[in-house]
């Protein structure tokens, strides 16, 4: 899966580009819009990752629908945005929960985050291969891996009052980081879906 890695890369390199823009020029100034404006900017990284996915599938999934892949792909990515966000907006909401119950809606929200995306595409991979359900977790394990290297390498580098352009070069870097470590994970497990398909699965197979 060559060709996932480098697309994927590429889209989402170029997709993260919205909210790393956004995040500069509008959530660090302005707090109170960083929900709204990254979830907005969420839309488009999420359009273009979930288009050059679906272009790479077309050619093994004759079937794929690659505009529904691209619009619940769109619609997936704000939503982990806005879950990820919501953990600072509302931190001092959550923080006076009973540690058990800060514990537990801390796991369901990261589970939810990482595998949004797996979750939103599922229906429509389903319909092409069988054992599509390991997607989700496969999805999740790539964007796991692949926020892990981000936060390894953005927040040491940024410092308060850096100028806008360093702190959106340093946010693009690691995204490329991130995008690459993703595309690397979800294409391997894309790649061994596709390998157990067996000829001749007609393309309403569920899992």
């Amino acid at each position: 899966m060559l060709r996932w890695w480098l697309l994927v890369t590429l889209a989402e390199s170029i997709g993260f580009l919205a909210p790393a823009a956004v995040g500069v020029a509008v959530a660090l100034p302005h707090p109170e819009l960083s929900l709204v404006s990254l979830g907005a900017a969420g839309v488009v990284e999420g359009a273009v990752l979930g288009f050059a996915q679906a272009r790479v599938l077309k050619r093994r999934l004759p079937g794929l629908s690659v505009p529904g892949w691209t619009v619940r792909t769109a619609v997936a990515a704000p939503v982990a945005w806005l879950i990820g966000m919501s953990a600072g907006q509302y931190a001092e909401v959550w923080l006076a929960w009973p540690a058990a119950v800060q514990f537990l809606a801390g796991v369901a929200a990261a589970l939810l985050l990482l595998c949004s995306l797996g979750l939103a595409q599922w229906p429509e991979l389903r319909r092409h291969i069988p054992r599509s359900g390991w997607w989700i977790p496969g999805s999740a394990a790539a964007w796991c891996g692949g926020l892990a290297v981000f936060f390894a390498v953005a927040p040491p580098l940024w410092e308060a009052g850096q100028p806008p352009a360093v702190a959106l070069g340093i946010g693009t870097g690691a995204g490329i980081l991130m995008a690459a470590t993703a595309a690397l994970i979800s294409g391997l497990v894309m790649a061994r879906l596709l390998h157990v398909r067996p000829a001749g699965v007609p393309a309403g197979t569920a899992d």
